[in-house]
């Protein structure tokens, strides 16, 4: 069994790129005091989807295909005439990354 574990870029970037320069920019004493990121929220609304739902499909498989974590379809919260909208119709796709 290999223990090699992941880690995403992302992740590398932020700590050996960007905590060194907000430390060196904000005089930080200590690498406690620099801002950390909790969650990152990648969202795509489509217009279209109400005719077509298919559309939704394609949207979730480059979310996943571009952040490597599966995406969700997100569906309207209430009616809306001026869009032609119905509560529970498909609207987007989102994926939320913790832990980078």
């Amino acid at each position: 069994m290999s223990t090699v574990t992941y880690i995403p870029r992302p992740q590398i970037k932020y700590k050996e790129e960007i905590v060194p320069t907000l430390k060196e920019e904000f005089s930080y004493s200590s690498v406690m005091q620099v801002p950390k990121l909790q969650k990152i929220v990648l969202s795509q609304g489509l217009g279209a989807a109400t005719a077509d739902k298919k559309i939704v499909d394609y949207a979730v498989e480059e979310l996943t295909l571009i952040t490597g974590q599966k995406a969700v379809g997100t569906i309207s919260k209430k009616d809306e005439a001026a869009f032609k909208l119905r509560k529970g119709m498909p609207v987007g796709a989102k994926v939320t990354l913790r832990g980078i």
